[in-house]
């Protein structure tokens, strides 16, 4: 079982600030905020947003439906992120981000199961993560087009689950509990616009991460040793 990811901005942000600059890109000769700042050889900053955790599983090849467990899937949820950013910039448009950070992540998975009286009965199975993420990026960007420029990210990332249950036992818990490893990698996939404002950058970024490897523990645990 592997786990995804997306980062949204919120919209009413996105909107203003593309009213903001919609006359700077109307021409290549608007005047430039910051016009030095690409030519610089690194900068600094943070990152924050939000994002939505879920898990990418497979079922087990012998797996059936026979029993009471009518499906199974995910829930979806929210969390947020907090990161500082190191960016080195190679040229104008081609620069290379470190952005190690905090990321909160709220999953679940949804247990349907069919009651004795013939009724459907769900069960959701949470499990909450504070992730030590340590990405590396390759930013590919435009030129700039007034004051505005949209870029590609692409890269990977090593994490660690500092909330892990791992090592918990299910037997001293009241109820049953998805187990996840410790570690984790992913590639990261995105897209996003800089927008050069009077006195800094801001930008807004949507990613996507796909997780590599298979987070799964398998214990005694009814819900595990269906996936």
């Amino acid at each position: 079982m592997k786990t995804t990811r997306s980062f949204r901005a919120f919209r009413g942000v996105i909107l203003m600030l593309l009213l903001g600059v919609t006359g700077g890109m109307s021409a290549q000769t608007a005047k430039q905020n910051l016009a030095k700042f690409d030519y610089r050889p690194y900068h600094f900053g943070f990152l924050l947003s939000g994002n939505s955790s879920s898990f990418n599983f497979n079922l087990r090849p012998d797996f059936t439906f026979a029993d009471s467990l009518l499906s199974v899937e995910n829930n979806s949820l929210s969390g947020f992120n907090l990161a500082l950013l190191a960016s080195l910039n190679v040229n104008p448009v081609v620069h290379i981000r470190f952005t190690p950070g905090l990321s909160f992540q709220d999953r679940g998975m949804l247990f349907r199961f069919r009651s004795l009286d013939g009724t459907a009965s769900l069960v959701n199975v949470r499990t909450e993560s504070v992730y030590l993420d340590f990405p590396i990026l390759l930013k590919l960007r435009t030129e700039r087009i007034g004051n505005f420029a949209p870029y590609a990210l692409i890269g990977g990332k090593l994490s660690r689950d500092m909330q892990s249950q791992a090592d918990v036992n299910q037997s001293l818990q009241d109820g049953y509990i998805l187990k996840l490893a410790k570690s984790n990698s992913s590639i990261d996939v995105g897209a996003g616009a800089d927008f050069f404002l009077p006195f800094f950058k801001f930008s807004v970024e949507l990613k996507t991460e796909f997780g590599m490897r298979n987070v799964l523990i398998q214990d005694d645990n009814p819900f595990q040793c269906r996936l």
